[in-house]
């Protein structure tokens, strides 16, 4: 499995590059999901005010035809691309996981197996440790 690289961060919902102890490294993104009408990328409505994205809004939404999608359902579909170094055995490679956020060692994080030696590696939120 070869991942592309996203060109900006444009193109993404999500994007994170974390060094781990013992030379561990992620390098994890969640592209946009397309419009199913017109083919555009999907995002947050944007306020006609202040031209930004409602960043608490429950639904994403097309720029282009205006067709929106349930924030829940929009997420579930999505999945997590992830470029990884494994702390625990140093084996490089490339997977996928869910766009959801599972207990791993009593913090929330998005959790992904090792092709190596198949230990849990978990990318967690604002930096958190996980207890040990």
């Amino acid at each position: 499995m070869t991942l592309k690289m996203p060109g900006s961060m444009d193109e993404c919902i999500y994007f994170t590059r974390r060094k781990l102890e013992n030379d561990g490294k992620i390098i994890a993104w969640v592209y946009r999901k397309t419009c199913p009408e017109c083919g555009e990328k999907m995002g947050k409505p944007i306020d006609e005010k202040t031209g930004k994205a409602k960043v608490r809004a429950d639904t994403f939404e097309c720029p282009a035809c205006k067709f929106s999608e349930p924030k829940q359902a929009h997420e579930e579909s999505l999945n997590v691309e992830i470029i990884y170094t494994c702390p625990h055995c140093g084996h490089s490679g490339e997977t996928t996981t869910e766009y959801k956020r599972k207990s791993w060692e009593g913090v929330k994080a998005y959790v992904f197996m090792c092709e190596g030696c198949g230990k849990k590696i978990g990318i967690t939120k604002k930096m958190a440790k996980g207890k040990k």
